[in-house]
This record gives structure tokens, C-alpha cells and sequence, in this order.
């Protein structure tokens, strides 16, 4: 809550050029970019491989979830990983052994998400900066042997031949459009949550937090209960898109909840722009391509994946969405 006289440090605090026009609570050069990328989610599955652009929205749906804590709450889990990957495990083994419903199943990933947040988070919340990391990664590691060892998960092997199923048992989701369909929704309606979050009263609580939390908490706000809410809503929107990509892949594997997943997220996001409304979509997209289209060079995607986001550290410490809006003087 800084005060009146500060310079507005938050990117959606800068002045947009013709005006600040709300549609459904986006400005005017956010709601552009929003029906830029409705058009996108259009026409791309025509022109890609619809199996790759799922792969993108699961991430980038999952970098929207991080976003929401590190930039707007301030803190930074190393341990985000745990989230996704349970929601992956519970939806990929209750479609596999119950055959249920899809939207049943990534409902149940995302509520899995959401409960063990609510314990992990209970645990940590009280502690900020560099020991709140250190504890989530600490918390998420014990997550990661619980799913090695427990005989559900199938252990190394991990969950496999998982059916899509179909939904509302009217659409067959083994057809890579029609799945496409429903994966396309998720992320829109999931991205449209965390935008109203964060620019609802309590995502303004928030900021507020983030930017003064002494002030805030003299002003009579419980800043733990609310950051633990933050929290939870997190790793709700964390384990829908890792049920929804446990569905779309059909498996369910130890690389969901280990620690690497949890810094590729934090690189999508730092490449895309902390606390910007876009920059985890554009660092996911960027990050998954890179995957897809450099694997032939093996290790040396790791490599490269390091040696972007020096460069990002360094250079570009906005991120991309960031920089644009930086330059643009726009809130993106």
C-alpha cells in the first residue's frame, strides 16, 4: 500500500495513454491483448499440432497460478510442483480406476492442489522472502518421495494409459481437436479467475501486502490469513492444469511434482514478466517451444533454458510482457 506521493512501482499502476476504458475489468490495451489471444487459441489448432498447443496452455495456465503468488503476494515457492503434479496423479489414477467424468477428474486434481496447499501453507506462510522458499521446496521434496514410494502412483513408472474419457458423456475427448476444445476453455476460464483475483478488493489487499506489510497489517489487515487464501487459490488453478495435463498426455509421472517443474515455472514466469497479466502465457510459450523444437540437441535445452534466463535476469528484468508495456507505457 505505498503512499500517495510514491512512484507506482506495479506495472498495472502505470498510466495507460487514452484512458483506463474497463471491459469485464480488463483496460483497453488489455482487453486488446485478451481478444489477440482468443483469436490465437482460434486459429493456431488449424495451423499446429493441437497435441503441442495443449502442452503450452496447461503450462501457461500453471505459470498464471505461480504468478498470482510471486506477483502479486510477493512470495516465491520453489516448491509449486507439488501442487501440479498431485493434481496430475489424481486425476490421471481416479479417470483410470473410476472412469468418471473428465471434468470431474481435473475438478478433483484441481481440489487435491487446493487441499494440500492448505496444509503445505499453513506450515509456511508465516515466513517471507528466501526462508518461505527454502520451505516450500523443503515441503514439496517430501511431496516428491511420498509419490515415489506410494503404491497408487505407480512409481517410477508413474501412471500410464490414462483414457481421456469424454465429457458430460456427450464429446469424445481421444480426438486431439475435441480435447483441444476443452483444454482451451480451462485455461481461458482459469486465466479469467486469476485476472479477477487480482484486481478484485482482496487482490488489491494484496498488493498492498506485497509492497507494505507492516503498513497493512497496522491498518487492521490479518495479512497471513490473507496470503494463506492467495496460497490455496494458487495451488487450486496449479492442480487443474495438472490434471488437465494428465489427461491430455495420458500419463502421470514423478517429473510432475519434482523440482525442476517447480523452476521451469518460476523461469516462464521471470521470462514473461512478474506481475503482469500476460507474461506467464508468453514465458510459457516461449519455454515449451524452445522444449519442443530444440529437443533434438538433448542436455543442451538445459543449457539454453540457463543461459535465457541470465540473460533475462540481467537485460531484461521486466520480462517480455514487461519491457513491452514498459515501453508502451501500457499495463500488460
Amino acid at each position: 500500500m505505498p503512499g500517495d506521493g510514491d512512484r507506482p512501482v506495479d506495472p498495472a499502476a502505470w498510466p495507460v495513454r487514452k484512458g483506463r476504458l474497463r471491459m469485464f475489468g480488463f483496460s483497453r490495451a488489455q482487453s486488446i491483448a485478451f481478444l489477440v489471444m482468443i483469436a490465437l487459441i482460434v486459429i493456431c489448432p488449424y495451423v499446429l499440432y493441437p497435441v503441442f498447443l495443449m502442452r503450452i496452455l496447461c503450462m501457461a495456465l500453471f505459470a498464471c497460478a505461480f504468478n498470482l503468488m510471486i506477483g502479486y503476494v510477493g512470495l516465491l515457492s520453489f516448491g509449486h510442483a507439488a501442487f501440479f503434479g498431485m493434481g496430475s496423479y489424481i486425476a490421471a489414477w481416479t479417470m483410470k480406476h473410476w472412469h468418471i467424468d473428465a471434468v470431474v477428474a481435473i475438478a478433483l486434481g484441481g481440489l487435491t492442489g487446493a487441499a494440500l496447499g492448505l496444509v503445505l501453507g499453513y506450515l509456511a506462510i508465516r515466513r517471507s522472502g528466501i526462508y518461505f522458499a527454502m520451505i516450500t521446496l523443503a515441503l514439496a521434496q517430501m511431496v516428491y518421495f511420498f509419490c515415489l514410494e506410494a503404491p497408487f502412483t505407480g512409481g517410477e513408472d508413474g501412471i500410464q494409459q490414462v483414457p481421456r474419457g469424454n465429457l458430460f458423456g456427450i464429446f469424445d475427448l481421444s480426438n486431439d481437436m475435441t480435447m483441444y476444445w476443452v483444454v482451451a476453455i480451462i485455461f481461458i476460464l482459469g486465466f479469467l479467475m486469476v485476472h479477477r483475483i487480482i484486481h478484485s478488493p482482496f487482490g488489491q489487499v494484496l498488493k498492498g501486502i506485497r509492497e507494505n506489510e507492516p503498513r497493512a497489517i497496522s491498518l487492521g489487515y490479518r495479512t497471513d490469513d490473507y496470503k494463506l487464501i492467495a496460497f490455496v487459490l494458487s495451488c487450486l488453478i496449479a492442480g487443474v492444469a495438472g490434471g488437465t495435463k494428465a489427461l491430455v498426455f495420458g500419463i502421470a509421472t514423478l517429473t510432475d511434482v519434482h523440482y525442476a517443474t517447480s523452476g521451469e515455472v518460476v523461469l516462464m514466469t521471470l521470462l514473461g514478466g512478474l506481475g503482469t497479466v500476460f507474461g506467464p502465457i508468453m514465458g510459457a510459450t516461449v519455454l515449451v517451444s524452445m522444449e519442443n523444437y530444440l529437443a533434438q540437441f538433448g542436455a543442451w535445452v538445459t543449457v539454453t533454458q540457463g543461459v535465457i534466463f541470465m540473460v533475462c535476469v540481467l537485460a531484461f528484468r521486466r520480462g517480455i510482457i514487461g519491457e513491452i508495456g514498459g515501453y508502451l507505457r501500457l499495463a500488460l
